[in-house]
């Protein structure tokens, strides 16, 4: 007797916002399916609110109010007359509890069955499973004993170094690395309050860790029949706490011989918890040794937030493929079949500076790269919150060799501008130039041994210093075209902690003459729109400024030329120059973007050491610690736990030593 298949998918729920609900639209639309978005207070404006067929308010601004609240969305489903749910990643996504809710409200669950996410959702379980299995394991401690006391024993008797992981959840959060004892308390207690905020489960394990690998996930897909096939590897070593900000396939390090051991044991695993659907082996694997080992870090059971190197890589659509195996129906391809053609490469472009603080804000100004996929929810006039994560969206480059998609990629990150709040836009094409990523030797501690070099790299010449301030002061009007200046205009900005001083004279036809305390230049300034055009020194640079309001007047300044620069500038033109006295150090501690307080580590005449943590502030899903900037004594506490601070808001202020 032929079985029968689940009632066409006819209106679907997107459990998500952002880039992957706008994606998953795409694809149902794509296959005649009518979609459904739901939104908090805060994304009442949001693209993938504006795409969608219906969208449903879920109330409140929070996660824990919004996007986590199962019953909310289960009524939204009913509301709408939705008959299958799409979690997307992050949030529910793999949360067994809502799967199993979503299947017994009678609607058609488009994921791996609850029991699997179970399974494999606990990285403790996950490696007890895979050792079952025959998948290589590194040596650890994964028993129910949370104690201090068991896992310091365990410690002890595992050695140094070793990775305290929380047991749930994902995204490099409640994730600490130990290569002292003293610091194994300390790590145990910020991972499991990290866990605790981020997942709701403050449950952690303990491993072995390695220093020097690469990580290393496959992509793989089961059906309801039994077959499970995987479309290669991702490298995704290049990554900020513990995070992942660029990712590519194929892996320059993994061979056809060792992508078929990879696939293997991530099928093994798979197939041993009875999972159906997409998925994510992830692996850490040892290129210090000869035959290069391979270990089982976690499966993510759900869609990745990297899926796109993967589609571009073999010409799928992995969510169409979701939304079929959800109904029932076999693999479209067999092993055989798959082939990767080319060479794939992802950034994620997302909401912070160059030391991965995350930021906030309001996008003033955007512009989409011409040729690549870039996945996002962005807009002009797009607010970043500090509600959800920071990654604003991914731009995917495809092209027949490694080198030529690192260009192709680059390019396309200097064409991009989201301009209004800090990016790490420049960050990340500063990391695809550099020698140890383009020869395919990036490690896991790339960024730890090579970041201070990245942003160095991202310091402005003298030239860039002075198309940035030209860009501010045309950005609104052009320089006369036919009226020159018999007189000289002294012009002072401060860029970052210097104070770049020129005297400008306007010669008539966008030529202007620039005096320095060194030199003499001349510039022709062409405005187009938006977008200037600056000729200096025989170099031609194409610029983007916008003002941004906030405790001072600000302007943000993107620049194209002989590399990819993001500048903040304050006019001082017409304020009297900093004195000796004002430039001392400063006498308080301010909040360096939006989040929620969530410990005070000192109290009202405590002495402070210049380095001791100070506060924990939570924001987009991390903690953040905030340290004492100098020597000195805590004169009084402007906030409490629990409160929500904004950007340059007093926290801590402070008076010198006795």
């Amino acid at each position: 007797m032929t079985a029968t298949l689940p009632p066409r998918i006819t209106r679907l729920l997107i459990a998500n916002r952002g880039e992957i609900a706008r994606r998953v639209v795409r694809t149902a639309r794509h296959m005649g399916i009518q979609t459904v978005a739901v939104y908090s207070d805060a994304d009442r404006d949001a693209l993938h609110v504006l795409e969608a067929d219906t969208a449903v308010a879920l109330g409140g601004s929070l996660s824990a109010d919004s996007y986590l609240r199962i019953d909310k969305l289960l009524q939204a489903a009913r509301d709408s007359g939705a008959d299958a749910v799409h979690p997307g990643y992050g949030f529910l996504s793999e949360n067994a509890d809502f799967a199993q809710a979503v299947i017994d409200a009678g609607l058609n669950w488009v994921g791996p069955p609850p029991a699997a996410i179970r399974a494999l959702g606990s990285k403790s379980a996950a490696k007890a499973l895979a050792r079952q299995h025959g998948v290589p394991c590194l040596p650890g401690y994964f028993g129910a004993d949370q104690s201090d006391t068991t896992f310091t024993a365990q410690a002890q008797q595992l050695g140094l170094p070793l990775m305290v992981k929380a047991v749930a959840g994902g995204g490099g959060r409640g994730m600490r690395l130990v290569t002292d004892m003293a610091q194994l308390l300390p790590a145990l207690h910020s991972a499991r309050s990290e866990a605790l905020a981020g997942f709701g489960h403050g449950e952690l394990l303990m491993e072995r860790a390695l220093l020097r690998p690469r990580h290393i996930e496959v992509q793989i897909m089961a059906d309801s029949h039994g077959h499970c096939i995987h479309l290669g590897e991702r490298d995704c070593s290049v990554q900020r706490r513990h995070q992942k900000i660029i990712e590519e396939s194929p892996s320059p390090a993994v061979s056809a011989a060792l992508r078929e051991q990879l696939g293997q044991a991530a099928i093994a695993l798979a197939q041993s918890a009875g999972y159906v659907g997409a998925g994510t082996v992830e692996f850490l694997l040892d290129e210090a040794l000869p035959d290069k080992p391979f270990y089982l870090m976690e499966m993510n059971t759900r869609l990745q937030v990297e899926h796109p190197v993967t589609e571009m890589l073999t010409g799928l659509d992995l969510v169409a493929w979701q939304l079929r195996i959800s109904r029932g129906e076999p693999l479209p391809l067999a092993q055989a079949d798959v082939r990767l053609h080319g060479h794939a490469i992802e950034v994620r472009l997302c909401a912070e500076d160059e030391h991965f603080t995350p930021q906030t804000g309001t996008v003033q100004a955007f512009v989409a790269p011409e040729g690549l996929r870039f996945d996002h929810a962005l807009h002009t006039g797009a607010v970043v919150t500090p509600h959800y994560d920071a990654m604003l969206g991914k731009l995917i480059a495809h092209a027949p060799t490694r080198l030529e998609a690192i260009d192709r990629l680059g390019a396309g990150l200097n064409q991009t501008a989201v301009l209004g709040l800090p990016t790490n836009r420049a960050f990340l094409a500063a990391c695809l130039q550099h020698p140890v990523f383009r020869a395919g030797e990036a490690l896991i501690p790339f960024l730890a041994e090579h970041a201070d070099a990245v942003r160095q790299n991202l310091q402005a010449t003298g030239d860039a210093r002075t198309v940035a301030v030209l860009t501010v002061l045309y950005a609104q009007q052009a320089p006369a075209a036919t009226m020159p200046s018999p007189f000289t205009r002294p012009v002072r900005m401060v860029l970052g902690d210097e104070v770049v001083s020129l005297n400008l004279q306007e010669l008539g036809q966008g030529q202007v003459r620039i005096e320095t305390q060194d030199a003499t230049d001349h510039a022709h300034v062409q405005d187009q729109g938006e977008l200037q055009h600056i000729a200096l020194n025989g170099r031609h640079w194409q610029a983007r400024a916008v003002a941004c309001m906030g405790t001072t007047k600000r302007w943000h300044v993107q620049l194209q030329g002989p590399a990819c620069w993001e500048l903040w500038l304050t006019d001082q033109s017409h304020s009297p120059p900093l004195t000796e006295a004002s430039a001392q150090a400063a006498q308080s501690l301010r909040a360096p973007f939006n989040g929620k307080l969530i410990a005070l580590h000192v109290q009202e005449g405590q002495s402070v050491k210049q380095g001791d943590a100070v506060l924990v502030i939570e924001s987009m899903k991390l903690e953040h610690i905030l340290c004492a900037p100098r020597n000195a004594v805590v004169r009084n506490l402007s906030a409490s736990v629990g409160q929500q601070v904004g950007p340059g808001q007093v926290l801590v202020q402070w008076k010198d030593p006795a």
